[in-house]
């Protein structure tokens, strides 16, 4: 049996028809907050592309601003057809977590709750989560697979590795190689071989039919004759003239 009077039930369904009204009235005069004009209509541009960040930061703030706010009436709003669902069933007035009665007074101050006081959500918890959480489920650390021997596909290590030749903050300080001596060495797998099997295939050049071998003096090359991997045919670079191969 409901602890609330039928006087209470219809002063708080009241309440909550006058609330649902004023939400929907103020939503639908401003278009949602202003969301259904675009940034043509605020900015008189035609594109905004071209424009460097900061000369539509007023017109950014403004934005986020009017997307919080459509976001807390239209809550809010969800909040009211709630309670007032709950009120039809005959259910409202209860707590939905503990069944305990919930004083007359608290639904007086908040009629749209469903809780007893001590029972009422984090209000500070966001259900709305960005898309990329679910299609990049379960989060980088747990997607590597380099320790399955049969598994090659892109994983949560290559696109770290991607992201992260763009730069991070880190600094040689931050390396476990205390002998790191390239901000370049300091990427996960930075030795990993891109594009390429055999060390020898990133500094031997042949023309489009495989002939006239030509060898890149590069780093990876000078690296390879250095760790004594160096082939007969591939001898030191002050032997050779730069411009003979």
């Amino acid at each position: 049996m409901n602890h609330l009077t039928e006087q209470q039930i219809r002063e708080l369904n009241l309440q909550l028809l006058e609330e649902k009204l004023d939400l929907e009235r103020r939503v639908d005069a401003n278009d949602n907050f202003g969301l259904s004009n675009s940034f043509v209509d605020t900015t008189g541009e035609l594109s905004m592309y071209d424009n460097h960040p900061g000369d539509i930061a007023t017109e950014i703030y403004e934005r986020e601003k009017d997307i919080s706010l459509n976001e807390h009436a239209e809550f809010h709003l969800r909040q009211v057809n709630e309670a007032l669902t709950f009120m039809e069933k005959g259910e409202y007035g209860v707590c939905v977590f503990c069944k305990s009665p919930i004083p007359f007074e608290r639904l007086q101050a908040i009629p749209t709750t469903l809780y007893c006081l001590e029972h009422v959500p984090d209000p500070n918890e966001s259900e709305r989560r960005p898309k990329e959480e679910s299609f990049l489920h379960p989060p980088f650390g747990r997607t590597s697979m380099d320790e399955h021997d049969n598994e090659t596909e892109f994983d949560g290590e290559d696109a770290w590795q991607i992201v992260e030749s763009w730069g991070t903050s880190n600094s040689p300080a931050f390396a476990e190689d205390p002998n790191v001596g390239d901000y370049n060495e300091m990427y996960i797998e930075a030795d990993e071989h891109e594009g390429f099997v055999e060390s020898f295939e990133s500094f031997v050049a042949t023309d489009m039919y495989g002939d006239h071998v030509t060898i890149v003096r590069s780093k990876a090359y000078r690296d390879y004759l250095h760790n004594g991997e160096g082939d007969p045919l591939l001898v030191p670079e002050d032997s050779y003239d730069l411009e003979d191969d």
